[in-house]
């Protein structure tokens, strides 16, 4: 294929995972897959990372977990979403967790039970201030008193979600802690045991205490990238993904010569344009043109002019790029890097949404 590629280093994903768990003083990972495993591929990443002896995966759909158990995933799977009542049967037959983040949820499965004579397992979430799903702290009493009257419902854990635990300021990060523990107090009283406690992102796994959980969330921290420039960016990991593309022509040109839409790139000297064979279609963001850059050979060269929907162009300078030799787009390859975050902070965007965004034309090559 004459495109774009991204190259998934499973190597670097598996040495993550461990370093991440050293992190964590070995509490057992669930490996957060969702979004195609954030644009990696969800089935080939979780399963090295089920080979890496991971047990738990989260994805966002009941599709997505059944795309894990087409590809050999036996481990336990929670599907973050709002759980569907149409998808209960398809949960007990994948042995899918459920999220029950609405006190609604929670009658459903009771008459689910009654009719069906058995219950998916799920997870409750609490809503401690992300204000996205989760049950509400006022609500919490009566649906812990409803698993009280229910033990037939399989609840197997608990949890809640930070909005903040990868910025500097831990204020408002604690005081979402500080909710749940309320509700770990309130359910213990109640006599509710639950097997499985997580309140993290990788954002938490850097910058907060996990020691009181017994199960950790990550999912950034797995592909090699940091949250964000507020954490601590001690933890020698690897980006698992190498992006590059093609030149496919280069022409030398005066100086002076506009080059692309709109012309806002004028070439300073007399030098070699390259076409790159990737577009913003493909996955690369388009703003990345005002301070970008790709890396060949060792050396930088700036991007020339607007990203186009299936092609861009770079400023060679004096150096003769021979065609159909990649260029780095993003990642690590040999003496080349470029990474996620830098160009994210260029951009004023995150490695998430770059990184779930490379697609289109992209070909996926997987090495181990």
């Amino acid at each position: 294929m004459r495109g774009p590629k991204a190259t998934i280093h499973l190597d670097r994903l598996a040495a993550n995972y461990n370093r991440v768990k050293n992190r964590v003083d070995h509490k057992p990972i669930m490996a957060v897959v969702k979004a195609n495993g954030y644009g990696h591929g969800a089935v080939a990443c979780a399963q090295k990372l089920e080979s890496q002896g991971c047990q738990f995966f989260g994805v966002f759909t009941p599709e997505e977990g059944f795309a894990l158990r087409d590809g050999g995933i036996h481990s336990d799977i929670l599907v973050f979403s709002r759980m569907d009542p149409e998808q209960l049967d398809g949960a007990i037959q994948n042995n899918f967790t459920l999220d029950v983040s609405d006190p609604s949820d929670v009658n459903t499965l009771i008459a689910y039970h009654k009719n069906n004579g058995q219950s998916p397992k799920f997870h409750l979430k609490v809503e401690t201030g992300m204000t996205r799903l989760g049950i509400d702290m006022d609500a919490m009493d009566k649906v812990i008193q409803q698993l009280v009257d229910h033990p037939e419902l399989n609840c197997y854990g608990i949890y809640s979600h930070f909005a903040t635990a990868d910025e500097g300021d831990l204020t408002y990060a604690l005081a979402q802690e500080a909710k749940f523990k309320s509700i770990l107090v309130l359910a213990n009283q109640k006599g509710i045991q639950f097997k499985y406690i997580h309140f993290s992102n990788s954002g938490a796994v850097l910058n907060m205490d996990q020691s009181e959980y017994n199960l950790v969330r990550v999912g950034m921290l797995l592909y090699g990238a940091y949250p964000s420039d507020e954490v601590p960016q001690d933890l020698d990991i690897q980006p698992v993904m190498t992006f590059t593309a093609p030149i496919v022509s280069v022409r030398h040109v005066p100086q002076d010569t506009a080059v692309s839409y709109g012309g806002v790139y004028h070439t300073k000297t007399d030098t070699n344009i390259g076409v790159i064979q990737c577009g913003f279609s493909d996955g690369l963001p388009r703003s990345w043109y005002v301070d970008g850059y790709v890396s060949y050979r060792g050396n930088y060269h700036p991007i020339a002019g607007r990203i186009c929907m299936d092609q861009f162009m770079v400023d060679f300078g004096n150096t003769n790029p021979t065609e159909g030799e990649d260029v780095l787009l993003m990642g690590k390859r040999g003496e080349d890097e470029i990474t996620m975050e830098t160009v994210a902070k260029s951009i004023n965007s995150t490695p998430y949404v770059l990184s779930t965004a490379i697609g289109g034309r992209t070909e996926r090559i997987y090495q181990d």
